[in-house]
């Protein structure tokens, strides 16, 4: 049935071993493995973690071959690789260089004999969708191209990228909605290219969280678990149009507004059996290394009713 793991970038601290060890001393199945470049400069909350460095994937098959021989020896799979940054930002120099490491992650993944990188589509805050959509009309089909060569899918995360002032107005993610990820489809329609999708960015867009798992169930390549909370009494105060962060808040499988059995019973209807992975970003649990361990124990037992 499904797989459940976690997104390594919550354990940043700690090596590619440990992450594995943690995730076959628990219970887990999977993990999605963060791969930002060695000389990633990117400051944002869980940005610039890399357990596997797929640039020495390529070059060095000693490297490569003891990741996945450590993996299959604990029992546990790499539900894919995962680097989320913005490729189409505004400079044009950093939205290339985002763009050719996604490339190297598809041929690591390949290397490795994974099925899945996950990541964002990039946004020019400034501009409106129609023209983000042509710049992804422009820029996309090579990386896909690539992905096609190498048959690994790629699954895009739903996040808008838009929390605080600095991604105003647009935020820095373009597949935000199934009606901007219809007009993705069309321009791209191969179905190497689909969604990794988090159910938790709808809740704080006022969408349904189950409707698009019908609507897209053979564009599902990969499912974040996490949930968000909308406080009321701060929506009313400041309205939708303000920074989000000013009305929700990430937060842990279950203590947000996610249906989570209407959920999961919509990943079963439409036979998903991919990767349902955990991700961890909600701020009470930041306190203490001890507090990260105790926010992926406690969203496994919660999710596990759903599980079996």
């Amino acid at each position: 049935m499904l797989k459940l793991g976690f997104v390594s970038a919550i354990l940043a601290d700690f090596g590619y071993e440990h992450v594995i060890d943690f995730a076959a001393n628990h219970g887990f199945s999977c993990v999605e493995m963060m791969c930002w470049p060695s000389d990633n400069a990117d400051a944002r909350r869980y940005a610039g973690v890399a357990h596997i460095n797929a640039e020495r994937v390529l070059t060095d098959s000693a490297y490569a071959q003891n990741l996945v021989y450590y993996a299959k020896e604990k029992g546990i799979t790499i539900s894919g690789l995962g680097y989320y940054p913005n490729p189409m930002d505004p400079d044009a120099e950093k939205a290339a260089y985002f763009r050719e490491h996604i490339k190297t992650l598809i041929k690591a993944a390949a290397k490795l004999g994974l099925q899945n990188v996950n990541t964002f589509v990039g946004r020019d805050p400034s501009k409106n969708v129609t023209e983000n959509l042509k710049t992804f009309g422009q820029v996309w089909p090579e990386i896909i191209k690539v992905a096609e060569e190498h048959n690994v899918k790629i699954g895009i995360e739903n996040c808008p990228m838009f929390f605080t002032n600095d991604e105003w107005p647009g935020g820095k993610n373009l597949a935000t909605t199934p009606a901007i990820w219809d007009r993705m489809f069309e321009i791209i329609p191969s179905p190497i290219l689909g969604l990794n999708y988090d159910p938790s960015h709808m809740i704080w867009q006022m969408m349904d969280e189950a409707k698009p798992i019908y609507d897209y169930k053979d564009r599902l390549h990969h499912i974040h678990l996490k949930d968000a909370k909308v406080y009321k009494d701060k929506l009313d105060r400041v309205g939708i149009m303000a920074n989000p962060l000013e009305y929700h808040s990430p937060k842990l499988p279950g203590l947000g507004d996610v249906n989570w059995r209407k959920f999961f019973a919509a990943l079963t209807d439409v036979r998903y059996r991919g990767p349902v992975c955990i991700e961890v970003e909600d701020k009470a649990y930041e306190g203490s290394i001890e507090d990260v361990k105790s926010a992926i124990l406690t969203s496994r037992n919660y999710l596990r009713q759903f599980l079996g």
